[in-house]
């Protein structure tokens, strides 16, 4: 089933509840765009290309709720609405892209007001459709990049959990191993809300691909040891000069990767390129509660001293310079990115 999708019986906006996984298979109801907003921010759903649509379907909310009876109001409610869901998140430029292009529309728009309010739903709806087809696109030009026998290391989770369905950096990993392809994946926990260990091994386990959980900080030895021939992982958002903003520890991640000649690919839809940013440090990081690192239990036991104070960004940026390829719908990019992302966008 879909990650997120819209329910026209009940006229609700149903997802995935991310935080429960792998333990309990459950889905959140959302009944107004202020509901999508807190999914969002909760981490309910989480996943770039997923919040992207998320939004645009709390927009279909706002538009069926909003007391407006002209065009004209609608179009403001919409907006206000467009304004709190981008606020959700500040990291990943697919939430601000999705609203924004689902905005943009409404200019061109010249039915009725309640034409308006089912214009509205329709292109959300095309947004999650369009998504699942990008997402196969971009599965079918990275699975080129393994070969048979590979094992590489996922950071965090970008399958269908991250997307609508099928996903990027683990979509091209489950299209390998369709194609026939023996491969091992090392998942990295992916500390502190550890998407890795939940959600990504419990994705690989659906698909029965052979994987091993090892914690973050375990990637270099395996690459050291000449045990992992490709790293793999998505993005929230990609600049102008291929800079890539990713969840935390992607950067030491590459690092290594770098420095034990191991290929780190970015997986993304050409929605994540923002070509309007020159360089990743220009891109806002999400600092989220300390909680998420201080809450943290070992055998049932809090591992930290009670008052501890912890930092928490949520994504950091790994230089172009440490990337070997952008992976999108549209093709894969290779260095210099500056001029191979603006082709791939045409």
């Amino acid at each position: 089933m879909r990650t997120i999708f819209w329910d026209y019986e009940k006229n609700e906006v149903n997802m995935i509840d991310q935080r429960l996984l792998p333990e309990t298979f459950a889905l959140v109801s959302n009944n107004s765009y202020l509901d999508v907003s807190h999914s969002i921010s909760d981490m309910v759903i989480r996943g770039a290309p997923a919040i992207g649509v998320a939004a645009a379907f709390g927009l279909a909310l706002a538009a069926k709720d909003s007391k407006a009876r002209t065009r004209e109001n609608l179009v403001q409610d919409l907006h206000a609405a467009g304004s709190v869901l981008k606020a959700s998140r500040p990291t990943a430029v697919n939430l601000a892209w999705a609203v924004d292009r689902l905005l943009k529309t409404l200019s061109e728009f010249t039915g009725s007001i309640d034409d308006l309010r089912k214009y509205v739903l329709e292109q959300a709806q095309n947004l999650a459709d369009d998504d699942v087809v990008i997402n196969k696109r971009i599965a079918a030009f990275g699975a080129d990049l393994i070969a048979d026998g590979d094992t590489i290391i996922h950071h965090c989770n970008t399958g269908a959990l991250a997307a609508v369905d099928w996903g990027t950096a683990l979509g091209v990993i489950r299209t390998a191993w369709e194609q026939g392809k023996k491969i091992n994946v090392l998942v990295d926990e992916t500390r502190p809300r550890l998407q890795g260990a939940r959600l990504t091994a419990w994705e690989l386990q659906q698909y029965g691909i052979p994987y091993e959980i090892i914690s973050d900080n375990m990637a270099g030895y395996f690459m050291r040891a000449g045990k992992v021939q490709k790293v793999f992982f998505g993005a929230d958002r990609v600049t102008a000069n291929g800079d890539v903003a990713n969840k935390i520890g992607t950067y030491m991640l590459a690092l290594a990767a770098w420095d034990n000649q191991v290929p780190a690919y970015s997986v993304v839809p050409t929605s994540t390129i923002d070509l309007t940013m020159a360089h990743g440090g220009l891109i806002p990081i999400e600092e989220r509660s300390s909680d998420e690192v201080l809450n943290i239990q070992l055998a049932g036991e809090r591992v930290t001293p009670i008052g501890a104070r912890a930092r928490n960004p949520a994504f950091d940026v790994t230089p172009a310079r440490l990337i070997s390829a952008i992976v999108t719908e549209n093709g894969i990019a290779y260095p210099p990115f500056d001029l191979s992302l603006r082709k791939i966008l045409q």
